[in-house]
């Protein structure tokens, strides 16, 4: 029965989808505005269609109903309910079913929230979400069907892979990948519609920069949780790998973010229209790119959990809708040539145009050295591998440029900079770039990367405060008010500006995180028995025993430690081995101690419980999780850029507040 019932759902969604992008293209193509209604409708009946479908899903899994084939594959009666409900996307079919949703859930978003706008506007952008969930659907009813049947009925199933049911992050990190990468299905159906219609105005902009801006919100969410996870899953003490399907979620966050500092010169200098509508098409087109390299199995990675047939009907929709972009920008050639100039070299819109191509290389850098094992074992058939060296040796200079681009491009006039405004706007900021970098020498560190690094962080931060807070400081003066009235009123009438550099901000601090945690680590092993301890940094640790205990879904043995770090403050860490029924192989639970500029890593190598004795392995990782701390500012200041406008009166203060009475300087949207 629910299989009968999820089927019926799914097929559901794919008739509602299919009628809808059919009736929203042509309604849209020949301006009948009365097509809207009836899109409206499809699009209601293709987001309950695929809710039910996924709640039908959930009720299988809660419910151990084994006969369903997705739940005999993912599915076990010991697994913890929490990990029961989320193994919904730890595989395959539930993975593409849960995108589905999304999918609907977003296009179902933007059709109530653009509803009242002209018929023709919505319509085609509609018409080609649609034809985008049309695919999925198709996806979900075929290939990646999680209704088959089984028979005969298992009495119980191997529950989801253990990796994912070792860390609450399994149940947030996914979510917030997908609601990144299927967002980006929105801009991509209004760049194509105003393609279409052959109107490139201001208009379409303004909804393509918010509906972009949002999934890029998730994206960095997830791209963050994600290092997070495998910080304190893996037991490997790092982060990032480069692994390809971590730069599957990498790649369109670089695209997106390009576009929407590439959308600011659009809007303000009515350039740059090529670049930001290629960014936008890009960045969907990575999407489906990183969901084939995540879920068609062409990749061996730790992050991929699946082994599936269907990287051939990904490929085939990837060439699809890359022709159709490229036809289209073609066909619109003539409207994508600049309407005005673009400025001197030395300008914002030269410095976001410079900064655009960095992040152009950076993607590119990325996808080549991802893709080309790919494609190198395809025509050759000899599997080979390109590792972190090539990543960090070609990635790196481009970050710190991009780093670098950060603190010039906000300090900047629109237009044409004098020598007098360059000197007054970068004399500060440099000096304790500059300053920094000789404390830090001074303080024995070494590392020419990480300490231009450190320097030009301490520039980025000083401009975007300096940034943040000049029209806090102009209202304070010229209108006498307080500085909490101050600050919020500049926020709140200057939304993106203001977001955009508490972004920033965000940003530097990763930045910062990544070269400390990479360029200064210390590391040791040491095998203990009872009593018996080692020293490393300012860390004493002693192992004070074993112990046994099990969990409903697995079994563990920990070595229980007490560490004493330099001001003597005691803590007790536990680095554990997991034994899952399904794994032949133990999974290990690093202990993490956390404190303001260094972490403590010991993971559980082997342990003797006869001797007894314990083999640990330990790291101090400075600054490290400066990459998490991160994550409210990213969360708060897209929530500030992406928070609609209040139609006013013209404000008091400006969003542009001219530095000493000359040139203008507002803020980039990051």
């Amino acid at each position: 029965m629910t299989s009968t019932v999820g089927t019926a759902l799914v097929l559901g969604g794919l008739l509602a989808a299919a009628f809808g992008a059919v009736v929203g293209i042509e309604g849209g193509l020949r301006h009948r505005a009365g097509a809207l209604k009836i899109v409206l409708g499809a699009v209601t009946a293709f987001l309950v269609c695929m809710l039910g479908a996924n709640l039908t899903m959930v009720y299988a899994l809660v419910t151990h109903d084994f006969s369903v084939q997705y739940v005999s594959h993912v599915g076990s009666r010991a697994t913890p309910m929490v990990y029961t409900i989320v193994s919904l996307w730890s595989a395959l079919e539930g993975s593409i079913l849960f995108w589905g949703a999304i999918l609907a859930v977003y296009v179902f978003s933007f059709a109530r929230a653009h509803r009242k706008d002209p018929p023709t506007n919505p319509l085609l952008a509609l018409g080609a979400m649609l034809a985008v969930g049309v695919f999925f659907s198709f996806l979900i009813a075929g290939p990646a069907n999680p209704f088959g049947r089984v028979s005969p009925v298992p009495p119980d199933g191997p529950g989801p892979n253990p990796l994912l049911q070792n860390h609450i992050l399994m149940v947030i990190h996914p979510p917030m990948l997908y609601l990144g990468y299927v967002g980006m299905v929105v801009p991509f159906g209004i760049a194509v519609a105003a393609l279409l219609r052959g109107q490139l105005g201001d208009a379409w902009m303004a909804v393509l920069r918010r509906w972009t801006l949002i999934p890029w919100a998730f994206l960095s969410v997830g791209i963050v949780l994600g290092s997070w996870w495998a910080y304190a899953v893996l037991g490997w003490g790092g982060y990032w790998a480069w692994d390809p399907v971590e730069n599957a979620s990498f790649l369109p966050w670089l695209t997106a973010t390009a576009f929407l500092h590439s959308a600011m010169v659009q809007e303000r200098r009515h350039t740059l229209k090529l670049w930001t509508l290629s960014l936008s098409l890009g960045s969907f087109l990575l999407t489906i790119l990183g969901t084939f390299m995540t879920r068609s199995g062409v990749f061996n990675s730790v992050h991929s959990f699946t082994q599936s047939a269907i990287g051939p009907t990904f490929l085939v929709f990837l060439g699809v809708v890359l022709v159709v972009s490229i036809l289209l920008i073609a066909i619109r050639g003539p409207l994508l040539v600049p309407e005005g100039p673009l400025g001197s070299a030395v300008s914002r819109e030269t410095a976001i145009l410079v900064n655009n191509l960095l992040f152009a290389a950076l993607t590119f850098t990325v996808l080549l050295g991802t893709v080309f094992p790919l494609v190198r074992e395809a025509f050759s058939g000899v599997r080979i591998s390109v590792g972190a060296p090539y990543f960090n040796r070609m990635a790196l200079p481009l970050g710190v440029a991009i780093l670098f681009l950060m603190g010039v491009g906000p300090s900047l006039p629109w237009g044409r900079a004098s020598p007098d405004t360059l000197r007054r706007q970068f004399f500060i900021p440099a000096g304790v770039g500059v300053a920094v970098v000789i404390v830090c020498v001074a303080a024995g560190l070494r590392g020419t990367l990480t300490l231009l690094t450190f320097g030009l962080a301490a520039f980025v931060a000083v401009v975007t405060l300096r940034e943040m807070t000049l029209p806090v400081r102009v209202r304070m003066r010229e209108q006498g008010e307080p500085l909490p009235r101050a600050i919020w009123r500049s926020a709140t009438r200057a939304r993106r500006r203001f977001g955009g550099y508490v972004v920033h901000l965000g940003v530097v601090m990763v930045f910062v995180a990544i070269a400390a945690s990479q360029s200064y680590v210390t590391h040791t092993t040491a095998t203990l028995t009872p009593g018996k301890s080692f020293q490393l940094g300012r860390y004493t640790v002693q192992l004070t025993g074993l112990r046994n205990g099990a969990d409903p879904h697995r079994r563990w043995t920990a070595a229980e430690l007490d560490v004493t770090d330099g001001s003597g403050g005691h803590h007790v860490l536990a680095p554990r081995m997991n034994f899952y029924e399904r794994s032949t192989d133990p999974v290990g639970s690093p202990a993490i101690r956390t404190a303001a500029f260094d972490d403590l890593y010991l993971t559980l190598l082997a342990f003797d419980a006869q001797a007894p004795s314990a083999s640990l392995n330990a790291w101090i990782f400075p600054m490290v999780a400066w990459i998490w701390w991160s994550l409210p500012l990213f969360v708060f200041g897209a929530l500030i850029a992406a928070w609609p406008e209040r139609r006013r009166a013209r404000a008091e203060v400006p969003e542009s507040v001219p530095v000493s009475g000359k040139a203008p300087s507002t803020g980039a949207a990051a």
